[in-house]
């Protein structure tokens, strides 16, 4: 599949968004649709709720009556969300299935859908910039693109401190 998956937003009957989500699950579980229908997100968040005097954290969801689903469109997967029980249509014109720009993606998950490159590897020595470790320098051990972190093994008064490190944080030393 050279094609790549996008974010669809599905609406269905208020209240029933675990179980759409959990039905389209099961679908792609029994046909083996995994390539085609990646994941599948109900949005909630915490919130904390105050009755009785007595606070208490609880999750609800951000968008009710919607789905996220991130798939790679094509009849099949169309076909299995959109005969999904208790789902009502895709989200677009005339219930055209549209998928999410990279800055909603962004907005609604908080992670940044841009590649990130960098221009140091595993061995390379690098300085730590914009923490309190500031100036130090630590060789790479791990490099994370996915968390966008990296493992580094620092030398600290004597002693080797593993710690990891956002890859903005820190800079490649030229030899």
């Amino acid at each position: 599949m050279s094609e790549a998956a996008k974010w669809y937003v599905i609406h269905t009957y208020s209240g029933y968004e675990n179980k759409v989500a959990q039905n389209i699950e099961k679908v792609v579980e029994n046909r083996k649709l995994h390539e085609l229908i990646q994941e599948v997100r109900v949005p909630t968040e915490k919130a904390t709720e105050i009755t009785d005097g007595k606070t208490k954290e609880v999750e609800r969801k951000t968008y009710p009556g919607y789905v996220l689903v991130k798939m790679i469109m094509n009849d099949d997967s169309w076909y299995v969300v959109r005969n999904t029980r208790g789902c009502t249509g895709f989200v677009g014109p005339a219930s055209e299935p549209t998928p999410l720009s990279d800055e909603e993606v962004q907005k609604l998950f908080g992670v940044d859908t841009d590649t990130v490159t960098v221009n140091f590897k595993v061995g390379d020595n690098v300085r730590i910039s914009g923490t309190a470790m500031d100036g130090f320098i630590g060789v790479v051990q791990n490099i994370n693109l996915d968390d966008r972190t990296v493992d580094l093994l620092v030398s600290m008064f004597g002693r080797e401190t593993p710690t990891t490190l956002p890859v903005n944080q820190v800079i490649k030393v030229e030899d």
